[in-house]
């Protein structure tokens, strides 16, 4: 874990947890515990890294060695650091830090614990707009790494004879494959009947109504949102970028002056009502209110039996990808044949699992619901491989032992690297 990313993550832990830690860290007075080339670690971004690690690990921080342990890798990474700022073939434009603290920014609001710019403003204490002004530097020296690393050791490949060395030497050792399924599905989502709709709709629009007369729209919006994630702060969505909403959503919010409020807008989701807060180029910032538009129990008997047809056509003889490709409405899956993926069985969702678990090759189940985006359908799975659990070899596990051979290759040529720096570039421990 990176400096940036610890620190986020450490601070929204800690604000949840009423963020005692955090005070007492404040109350110790900051200094240098380690410097490397031009570079320095202080204090407070030691504790920072060792909460995360004793977070990360489910070890007590009081464990002893903890903190030393942490502190070389932190070492470590400043070596490499040094090294990366005195390349001066590695180059780090202003576009790709700012797309990846965009990147980062979206992932960490994303977290359940957060749910929207705003709550992360709160529990960091400062607008996004500072928060990557702060981590701008942080990033384009985490990208200068990511690059130097990456020409050292990302072409390094391992030879056959490589390969089999190393299995030989760590085939006791090595982890059992579990069982593998090569699956794929056919979904389908069930069709929202009129009727439903309209009175969705018309409930819609008794609200803008409202708002429009003069009604306030956080207030509406905390009342009839069915949007969980925004409702309790008035709709609020917080400011997202062109490309970051739905097409149908994003085609009115771009349009909307500020503070207006829009149509009744429809999209997978539903029906919304949205009003732009404010714009500045490419990023808005806008609140909705979104009333749902329910399947009725006819719409979800007509897709389960569209399916148990779709399944007996397949058990009868045609070819299932080509039924996929014709019918599934999942436009990830259904251009390749309705391929889910090759996996061990731990890697699939535990509804999956529960749905082909006793099934052998060749065989469909009955139609299941699963989660599609933002709805609900239902879809067939067909068993189309089963491989059982087996010790690795190499002749069933070859891409397996190329990737781990490779792994433990590069890992030892970084340790190597890394001892080479220490001689190369001055370094000193002040814990």
């Amino acid at each position: 874990m990176n400096k940036i990313q610890a620190r986020l993550f450490v601070i929204c832990c800690l604000a949840l947890s009423g963020a005692g830690a955090l005070v007492a860290q404040q109350e110790v007075l900051d200094r240098v515990v380690a410097v490397v080339g031009k570079e320095y670690i202080l204090l407070s971004d030691l504790n920072a890294q060792a909460e995360f690690f004793a977070f990360n690990n489910k070890v007590e921080l009081t464990t002893p060695g903890l903190k030393e342990q942490v502190l070389d890798a932190m070492v470590n990474e400043k070596l490499v650091l040094s090294e990366a700022l005195l390349d001066t073939n590695l180059v780090v434009t202003d576009e790709e830090i700012s797309q990846q603290l965009d990147a980062l920014i979206a992932q960490r609001v994303a977290l359940p614990q957060v749910g929207s710019e705003k709550k992360l403003e709160e529990m960091y204490g400062m607008p996004i707009s500072k928060m990557k002004r702060e981590f701008r530097d942080d990033m384009r020296k985490q990208l200068l790494v990511q690059k130097l690393q990456q020409s050292r050791f990302g072409s390094l490949a391992v030879s056959r004879r490589e390969v089999e060395e190393f299995f030989a030497t760590f085939k006791d050792s090595l982890p059992s494959v579990p069982e593998e399924l090569e699956l794929y599905h056919i979904v389908r989502l069930p069709k929202i009947g009129s009727a439903s709709k309209q009175l969705v709709y018309v409930r819609a629009q008794k609200v803008l109504d409202s708002i429009k007369t003069g009604g306030d729209f956080a207030e509406f919006a905390k009342r009839y949102s069915e949007d969980k994630g925004t409702a309790a702060d008035g709709g609020d969505l917080g400011s997202w970028h062109r490309g970051q909403f739905v097409k149908e959503f994003e085609e009115i919010v771009f349009t909307l002056k500020e503070k207006q409020i829009s149509d009744i807008v429809e999209t997978s989701r539903g029906y919304h009502i949205i009003q732009l807060m404010e714009r500045k180029g490419d990023l808005v910032h806008a609140r909705h209110i979104l009333f749902r538009v329910g399947v009725d129990s006819a719409g979800i008997r007509e897709t389960i039996a569209f399916l148990k047809g779709l399944k007996d056509s397949a058990l009868a003889g045609k070819d299932f990808s080509e039924l996929a490709k014709r019918h599934s409405n999942d436009k990830e899956s259904g251009p390749l044949g309705g391929l889910i993926g090759k996996f061990t069985v731990d890697q699939f969702d535990a509804s999956v699992m529960s749905a082909v678990g006793t099934l052998k090759a060749g065989e469909i189940c009955d139609p299941v619901e699963v989660a599609l985006g933002s709805g609900t359908g239902y879809h067939i799975i067909q068993v189309r491989q089963r491989v059982p659990g087996h010790a690795m070899n190499l002749q069933d596990d070859w891409k397996r032992l190329e990737q781990l051979s490779t792994g433990y290759k590069r890992n030892a040529e970084y340790q190597k690297w890394l001892k080479e720096l220490r001689t190369q570039i001055y370094w000193n421990v002040r814990l």
